[in-house]
């Protein structure tokens, strides 16, 4: 088992603010009235030979000097409108860092100048294949401090890997203020495909064999395997997951019900994929769909866990809260770099 980072890093960019002209305060303070003499017997009116107007009575002397700091109690001049986004915090996925990131920010900046966005440099590099538990401990100690300064709430932006992390903050969390998860190429249901990934990571297996590594206490220890999710041995996941089947609420355990409750507080869930992935197998999964026995695609208002609603999709979609944004030609490392993409599927949701 790899041990824990004891210092967490993480990147902040913050977008140059909104430019606003320069405010001015205009002080009007009252000149002193001058008379050569005034009328015997009337020292409050000055002569008409001064102002024109005989018989004119100044205010008492008092009120003169009290006059410009009544000034100050009348209503300031309203400032320019200025946009308030609620900041971003993004999460990697496996062997990511704060670096591919990098035309995302762009974007952000120049559709939303002045949000502040976090890239969370935890677990960067082989660093992401450390439990997924591990990685939940570490993330929630690097969101908690930025959600407490933002009361208005705060944007999820999670990316493949980085999607379960989140949705598991989400479960765990009991006060998080997430307003959007947004889940870019996530595997919510599970991986079931061989990919380059899997190739590198166990080079004499494939993924009709892999559950034997996987669901074993020492595959455990690999975050991919953590999600790991054949439908042909559903016992020995159900049984050998030690995250996904607790997040989803399919194996019970004595914190479902806070879990649930905890996930039902975001706003809003953004589920984002496409045919043309190549790494999310199959890529429905990015939606909430997976393989049955048959490897038949089921979509989520077909999965055990919406119909039972066991951790609140059935309960999300029912209040309009789910927003699905398929979108094809996309290749799974060009998700956070497509600017089309953006703007269709993420800029939206970023208020």
């Amino acid at each position: 088992m790899f041990a824990a980072s004891a210092f967490p890093r993480r990147s902040k960019w913050i977008a140059p603010p909104i430019s606003s002209p320069a405010l001015s305060a205009q002080w009007i303070v009252p000149l002193p009235l001058q008379s050569r003499a005034c009328v015997a017997g009337d020292t409050g009116t000055v002569g008409g030979s001064m102002l024109g107007l005989p018989g004119l009575r100044l205010p008492p002397a008092g009120f003169l000097l009290l006059l410009p700091f009544l000034l100050l109690l009348l209503p300031a001049t309203p400032a320019p409108h200025r946009a308030s986004y609620k900041p971003v915090i993004v999460v990697h996925g496996l062997f990511d860092s704060s670096y591919s990131f990098r035309h995302l920010l762009e974007y952000i900046n120049e559709t939303h100048p002045g949000t502040v966005v976090t890239v969370l440099d935890l677990f960067d590099g082989r660093e992401s294949l450390r439990p997924l538990w591990e990685q939940v401990q570490g993330f929630r100690e690097a969101v908690a401090p930025i959600m407490a300064k933002a009361p208005q709430g705060v944007h999820l932006i999670c990316y493949s890997q980085g999607g379960l992390v989140c949705r598991a903050l989400l479960s765990v969390m009991d006060e998080h203020n997430v307003d959007s998860f947004i889940s870019l190429s996530s595997p919510q249901m599970g991986q079931y495909g061989d990919t380059d990934y899997l190739k590198w990571l166990f080079p004499t297996s494939m993924r009709s064999n892999l559950y034997r590594i996987c669901y074993s206490p020492w595959g455990q220890e690999f975050s991919i395997c953590n999600y790991w999710h054949d439908p042909h041995h559903d016992d020995l996941y159900l049984n050998a997951s030690s995250f996904l089947a607790l997040i989803n609420g399919e194996r019970d355990h004595p914190n479902a019900t806070a879990w649930r409750k905890n996930f039902l507080r975001v706003g809003r869930l953004v589920l984002i994929g496409g045919p043309d992935d190549g790494v999310i197998t199959p890529w429905q999964s990015s939606f909430f769909g997976f393989y049955d026995a048959n490897e038949t695609v089921l979509e989520m208002e077909e999965q055990l866990v919406y119909l039972r609603d066991s951790f609140g999709l059935k309960t999300l979609l029912a209040r309009g809260a789910i927003v699905r944004c398929p979108m094809a030609g996309i290749s799974h490392t060009a998700w956070h770099s497509n600017r089309t993409l953006y703007e269709t599927c993420i800029e939206p949701w970023l208020s």
